[in-house]
């Protein structure tokens, strides 16, 4: 991967402010069982503009977390970034395949929800760990 094409270093820590600001709306939502008026059809109703709100913060700071640069970016990291993007790709469609398979209707307009962060999450999670155990086989080393 291009490192040109990447984020600054700093925009990793604007990520995980914007995603970790995402969490508390979210959950108080959830909470407090908020309700929107459902019958409004309009493109700025109260819910589709909470439900862009929260899901633009949480794409955009996992975006800034996965595709920043790390503090030293060399050819190996730039591997493992690769490798890690394709397996959470090919993981995130599998699992996709599988469960537009097993379900029918509105279901699936979840999942397709879910895929709308899945990969980058199994993303930031593979590359993170490939990091953590790169590091440790350097320091036993």
């Amino acid at each position: 991967m291009k490192e040109r094409f990447l984020f600054p270093y700093w925009f990793k820590y604007l990520g995980i402010v914007l995603f970790l600001a995402h969490l508390p709306i979210y959950i108080i939502k959830k909470m407090m069982h908020v309700q929107f008026d459902n019958n409004d059809p309009s493109l700025f109703s109260g819910q589709h503009l909470f439900y862009m709100a929260t899901a633009l913060t949480m794409v955009i700071g996992l975006l800034m977390i996965a595709f920043s640069k790390e503090k030293i970016e060399d050819e190996q990291i730039s591997q493992l970034r690769l490798e890690s993007l394709k397996w959470a790709i090919c993981f995130n469609y599998l699992l996709l395949i599988i469960s537009l398979t097993f379900t029918k209707g509105y279901d699936a307009i979840d999942i397709l929800r879910v895929n709308l962060w899945l990969p980058l999450m199994v993303f930031i999670l593979l590359f993170r760990w490939k990091m953590y155990a790169l590091t440790r086989l350097l320091k036993n080393n």
